[in-house]
């Protein structure tokens, strides 16, 4: 009992860590309500402060990308128990993230100002927009289950964690990464930019440009054909705009690799992780394709043929193997 205690409390603790600095996140590149903005801080030579907020900002992306690869989570889940595999994410970038902020140095030469107040108004309302559109599509694909608060409560109540299915809720009909759509406004439409804020959202967004991509590799490991035809129908970010071609290879089959978003997600996906970020079940999974095993398939030939209403039954011809086509849940042979 008390080790499953112990458990939910480190994973309520990873949780209440990351709702701290994402507020903070959102006052710091705002400039508003918090003790030290992007701006703020000791000055010194320029270069100094490029060189040690570049190095602040690969070191999120080292963590961010690394702990969400499956290796990593399959190496890492014999340390740490399963059910803390997520906390443990979540609390690793957190802490990163509060060392980012902490140890920033400000360049607060200003590379544009909007002085008319509607316009203000209107760039500081899209802004909030976009974290409201972050924290809501988070809801959508599994608030609880991407920041690992299901799982330490499935370990506490003893009963087996499951996963969330593949789905295409609301936003993510529009486009595949609704959560890095989400950052992308917030960090763009500000009526102040400072080269300081220009530099941190301009890497942040080469970051996730990137990112997404390892993100979509993963989730066609894992989720294979489903996740396929999802990407080829929504955009990446843009709603309505033709798909973005692809870097990553295709895979046309579901792999039985575990995979994971950086937010996913993934996001998966991401982030999984974004799950997204996050590993997904595979509807397709355990399919398995006549002929690769006489024996277990010798049965099937006695099946009746599947016809199409008010076509006449055509004998099927003997199977050379391997000829199936997946609709579902069921292997079908298609009429002769």
């Amino acid at each position: 009992m008390g080790r499953r205690i112990m458990i939910f409390g480190y994973g309520v603790f990873a949780y209440l860590a990351f709702l701290a600095v994402i507020g903070y996140t959102i006052g710091f590149l705002a400039g508003s309500g918090v003790p030290k903005d992007v701006d703020d801080g000791a000055s010194g030579p320029a270069w100094v402060a490029v060189l040690v907020d570049v190095a602040l900002l690969g070191l999120f992306a080292v963590q961010h990308s690394v702990m969400a690869r499956p290796w990593f989570k399959r190496w890492w889940t014999r340390i740490v128990p399963p059910a803390l595999e997520r906390s443990t994410y979540v609390l690793a970038a957190s802490l990163v993230v509060a060392l980012v902020l902490w140890q920033w140095r400000p360049l607060p030469d200003m590379v544009w100002s909007v002085d008319a107040t509607w316009t203000r108004a209107t760039l500081w309302t899209i802004g909030l927009g976009g974290w409201g559109v972050l924290v809501f599509s988070t809801f959508l694909i599994g608030h609880f289950d991407l920041f690992g608060l299901r799982q330490v409560l499935a370990r506490f109540r003893r009963t087996p964690y499951t996963e969330p299915g593949f789905h295409e809720p609301v936003l993510y009909r529009l486009v595949r990464h609704p959560i890095m759509v989400g950052f992308l406004i917030a960090f763009w439409a500000t009526p102040q930019m400072s080269v300081g804020r220009l530099l941190f959202v301009g890497t942040a967004t080469g970051y996730i440009l990137v990112a997404v991509r390892f993100e979509e590799h993963d989730l066609r490991r894992e989720i294979g054909e489903p996740y396929e035809r999802y990407a080829e129908r929504v955009p990446r970010f843009i709603p309505g705009r033709a798909r973005w071609p692809d870097a990553a290879p295709r895979s046309t089959t579901a792999a039985h690799t575990k995979g994971g978003g950086d937010c996913d997600a993934g996001a998966r996906s991401g982030h999984r992780g974004l799950r997204r970020a996050r590993r997904r079940k595979d509807p397709l999974r355990g399919v398995r394709g006549r002929g690769a095993d006489p024996a277990a398939d010798a049965h099937l030939d006695d099946r009746p043929q599947a016809t199409v209403e008010g076509a006449d039954p055509v004998p099927r011809p003997p199977s050379p193997g391997g000829d199936v086509r997946r609709t579902g849940q069921r292997s079908v042979r298609p009429a002769a």
